[in-house]
């Protein structure tokens, strides 16, 4: 299993449909989820700030995260978040969430 966190902005305005909408994630878009090996996933919110962790069990990341980013009802999904959030300006290229290494873990 593997750990993965990662960050991104959210101006205060969009707070309130950012809410709304994961407070009833479709159903469609929590099987992918399952389905590419994502488990124990957060998204937290600190000021304008959004928190993402999540396990990952599979053995295929890339293409786990390929099929994912190929599936239309997640690509919908992602068409109506991506524009309430405001990414992190010192993020690698080719991220829209921005990764954070780890630095302490225990079990």
């Amino acid at each position: 299993m593997q750990r993965y966190a990662s960050v991104i902005g959210m101006p205060a305005a969009n707070r309130e449909e950012y809410e709304r909408l994961h407070a009833a994630v479709w159903p469609e878009i929590l099987a992918k989820i399952k389905e590419v090996n994502i488990q124990n996933y957060s998204i937290y919110r600190f000021g304008e700030v959004l928190f993402s962790y999540y396990e990952y069990t599979g053995t295929d990341y890339a293409a786990d995260m390929a099929k994912m980013a190929a599936d239309p009802k997640t690509q919908e999904w992602w068409s109506i978040c991506e524009p309430l959030q405001r990414p992190i300006e010192s993020r690698a290229e080719g991220e829209w969430w921005a990764s954070i290494p780890e630095v302490f873990h225990v079990d």
